[in-house]
């Protein structure tokens, strides 16, 4: 498996973003309201994100030897949760940087104002969730292991020797 790129997080949530901005602007445009972003979701994000640290961190102790008991297979889902979780909070940064965006123009309005409250609260915590997600990741990575090299009295990687 390789490592999630940043730049392809960034360039997820952007598109994601511009696909959302411009689907909410069409349904608003038609008459269509969205319901509030509700502050669950901010504290789901960082619920989520507690918790794949939490995995995370076992991985990393057993990856150091401090924590032998950790199975291997439990090790490997924390590294595909992690990379879920990074591309999850991307696409939630997205969805929800589209809302805020959508109502910036009208802060003076309550209800608009909540909205851009609560969804820019709901931004900072899937930011977060990718952002654990990659930190978790990385502490998942394992080091390469050393080959040994077969000897048979000439050295292999000497062209001089052959």
């Amino acid at each position: 498996m390789q490592r999630t790129r940043w730049q392809n997080l960034l360039l997820l949530t952007g598109v994601t973003g511009l696909l959302a901005w411009l689907l909410l602007r069409v349904l608003e445009g038609q008459g269509v309201t969205l319901p509030p972003v509700p502050w669950l979701v901010v504290a789901v994000l960082l619920v989520i994100s507690v918790i794949v640290f939490t995995m995370g961190w076992a991985v990393r102790q057993f990856l150091r030897g401090r924590r032998p008991d950790l199975d291997p297979l439990r090790a490997a889902r924390t590294a595909v949760l992690a990379k879920a979780s990074s591309y999850t909070g991307s696409l939630l940064a997205g969805w929800y940087a589209a809302q805020v965006l959508l109502v910036v123009g009208d802060l003076d309005i309550a209800s608009r104002r909540a909205r851009a409250i609560s969804a820019g609260l709901a931004v900072a915590g899937a930011v977060l969730l990718a952002v654990v997600g990659l930190i978790v990741e990385w502490f998942c990575r394992v080091p390469p292991q050393d080959k040994p090299t077969e000897r048979t009295g000439r050295d292999s990687a000497d062209p001089a020797a052959a």
